[in-house]
């Protein structure tokens, strides 16, 4: 028992010390208050960038967009944009108000989490 209370001290004070000697992102800000969007009609071929104010919805066609929160990542050398974004389709007639997506996309790999629309194709394309 004396084994497992010790590991768990262990842990904590490695944890400390780590967040001690780790560097803030003080010097830079990594979330942004702005996410931009590039959005791809499937059927006219049209593609349009969108600027989503974080926790504003902005109006595309039968879409409502909203951007919670972006942030750029920490790494220069392979930058990556994270944004969560909730998205309505206002064609749906029987959507009460249900997202037709909800949750984090990612610029350098979209399928992890992927927009799935008929119409639509939307990807990450800035966050500042």
């Amino acid at each position: 028992m004396n084994l497992r209370r010790n590991i768990k001290v262990g842990l904590i004070k490695f944890l400390f010390l780590l967040s001690l000697i780790s560097p803030g992102n003080s010097e830079t800000n990594l979330e942004g208050n702005f996410t931009e969007i590039k959005i791809l009609n499937k059927i006219s071929s049209k593609n349009v960038s969108l600027e989503l104010k974080n926790n504003e919805e902005k109006i595309f066609d039968d879409l409502i967009i909203k951007s919670i929160k972006c942030k750029n990542s920490e790494f220069d050398d392979d930058p990556e944009i994270i944004s969560y974004i909730q998205v309505i389709d206002q064609s749906i007639s029987t959507n009460d108000e249900v997202f037709v997506f909800n949750g984090w996309m990612f610029s350098s790999s979209p399928s992890i989490n992927p927009f799935d629309h008929p119409v639509y194709d939307i990807w990450l394309t800035k966050c500042y």
